[in-house]
């Protein structure tokens, strides 16, 4: 029970795996592992023959099973991997890729599914073949495999070194008359050992064709090559054995024990049987060495797409975290520009301060009719310049922060004062040269005082035109100290209307505008979010793999 739960938890590893590397499925690492993982779920002992065609694979089996269940020729026929399995009766299960399963009674469907076309090649529509055989052999959850013939075409050789992987002892067929060449053999262990497949026997057909000292020397050379691939088989047990195949089949269906004893088949059943006994109580120690060859060549895959994954994340990560700090330093100096330069702006606009310094340029400017000129060039210029440093803080964090623009500083001006003055007295005191000495602290505008700001409502202001006059002689003084009084006047409530209103829309525009000042730190983005998923299942996977590793070893 122990011993499944650890290939149940080892096979999802390696399939998450392979969901994570994104494998190319006709690669050989996946369809590997796929194998693999079929192997650790497969609960019967699998006894794979294979070899080059026409090298009487299919013959042996019928040998063994005492039975011509499996077609055999000259040619080569098998276009399928034929599982042979126990069953009450002789009978043939065809599945097909598209879930359609034909179940017939014997094996003749065999020839119409399981044999290569008229082109040499396998039938692409046919998913597995299964054959049920009542023979004492299987039935203690024995399988026999019967493989397409290599060396005949890449598709056949692909799908044979797929299936070596999901068996337990693997039986290679050699011809007597056409031995293994060393860069075949050295080809041939390399694939094996590098899978961790270390159970396989070999057995010579062919040989009853040679001479007898030809056979002696042959069986010497064979001896040779099995010794280089001796692996994990019971004590006493070789792994190389004569059979005459053909010669052993007509023997067991003749019923013949003598003649099936001299092919060689009855010592090579004894050999299966005695593998079977060991083996099948320890198939653990037979495919753990696969999975252990497989996983680690999964692990170093997945070492290789963590690390540059990872230097990736922590580039990325690295750099918006720098990115925000920048951000947090910007927010911290902006809000003080911002703060500093609403502070100017403000005590600017204080009623006493703007009174103090502008209204008696706004007073001379009247009295000279030059109010316009006064206000365009001296005091809506010094307004916008507030303005200015104020927005432009503004604009810095809508640019470091990727904010949208609030609305604009809107600071509106009163219309311009509207003076009229008292009707001048009937004297001969000429009247006319009043104005421009009247406020006599005008002359700072004059000679080009500060710049100034703001502009509100007007005002118009009357002077009741029947003025008493005390006396004629102090007429004259009387109406130019009014006309004075009432310049003064006007300009002090053109500047305090502009005082009050311009520091409403301050107000206002500093509520609106602390939004933009707070600087939010971004989502991540999900790039980088998905990434970081992905190597975090790519490290979890990682790890896991390792572990179960680790508890094989």
């Amino acid at each position: 029970m122990q011993q499944q739960e650890f290939h149940h938890n080892l096979v999802n590893i390696l399939q998450s795996a392979l969901g994570l590397l994104e494998l190319d499925r006709n690669s050989q690492l996946y369809r590997d592992v796929t194998s693999v993982c079929n192997h650790l779920a497969n609960p019967g002992f699998r006894i794979a023959v294979f070899g080059p065609f026409n090298y009487g694979k299919s013959t042996l089996i019928n040998a063994i099973l005492g039975n011509r269940a499996l077609p055999i020729d000259i040619i080569p026929t098998t276009g399928a991997a034929i599982y042979v399995k126990y069953g009450n009766e002789l009978r043939t299960r065809i599945t097909m890729t598209n879930g359609r399963e034909i179940n017939e009674s014997g094996t003749e469907i065999l020839k119409q599914f399981a044999i290569l076309d008229g082109d040499r090649r396998m039938r692409d529509d046919v998913a597995s073949v299964q054959v049920f055989c009542p023979h004492p052999f299987l039935q203690n959850n024995v399988e026999l495999l019967d493989l397409p013939g290599t060396n005949d075409r890449e598709e056949q050789d692909s799908l044979v070194r797929d299936k070596l992987l999901t068996a337990d002892l693997i039986v290679q067929v050699l011809d007597g008359r056409q031995l293994m060449t060393l860069g075949e053999r050295e080809k041939l262990r390399d694939w094996l050992l590098d899978r961790g497949i270390k159970t396989i026997v070999f057995v010579v057909n062919f040989l009853n064709l040679l001479e007898p000292e030809d056979q002696k020397e042959v069986y010497k050379r064979l001896r040779f090559l099995a010794e280089s691939f001796r692996a994990d088989l019971p004590t006493n047990i070789s792994n190389l054995y004569r059979v005459d195949a053909l010669p052993a089949l007509r023997a067991r269906l003749k019923g013949d024990v003598a003649a099936a004893q001299s092919s060689g088949l009855a010592g090579f059943e004894s050999a299966l049987q005695s593998i079977l006994a060991v083996k099948q109580e320890q198939m653990g120690d037979v495919r753990l060495p696969r999975a252990i060859a497989i996983g680690s060549q999964i692990k170093q895959i997945l070492q290789a797409k963590i690390q540059p994954l990872a230097t990736e994340v922590e580039t990325a990560e690295n750099k918006r975290n720098t990115k925000i700090q920048i951000q947090q330093k910007a927010e911290n100096l902006i809000k003080q520009g911002f703060a500093t330069s609403i502070k100017e702006f403000r005590d600017w606009l204080h009623e006493q301060t703007i009174l103090y310094r502008y209204q008696s340029e706004a007073t001379a400017a009247l009295q000279q009719n030059q109010f316009s000129t006064w206000e365009r060039d001296f005091f809506k210029p010094t307004v916008a310049k507030h303005q200015q440093e104020i927005v432009k803080w503004i604009s810095q964090a809508c640019e470091f922060f990727n904010y949208t623009q609030p609305e604009e500083l809107s600071i509106s001006f009163p219309s311009h004062p509207q003076v009229t003055l008292p009707n001048k007295p009937t004297s001969s005191d000429n009247l006319s040269d009043t104005a421009p000495v009247a406020v006599a602290t005008g002359l700072g505008w004059v000679a080009g005082g500060p710049i100034g700001a703001a502009v509100l409502g007007g005002a118009a202001y009357l002077l009741n035109k029947n003025i008493k006059q005390d006396k004629q002689g102090s007429s004259s003084n009387a109406y130019q100290n009014q006309a004075a009084q009432l310049y003064t006047d006007a300009a002090k409530d053109y500047l305090s209307r502009f005082s009050s209103e311009a520091l409403s829309a301050l107000h206002q525009y500093e509520e609106k505008a602390a939004k933009v000042l707070n600087f939010k730190i971004p989502d991540i983005p999900p790039e980088l979010t998905n990434k970081r998923h992905q190597l975090n299942l790519l490290n979890t996977c990682l790890q896991n793999l390792d572990r179960e590793l680790q508890s094989i070893n």
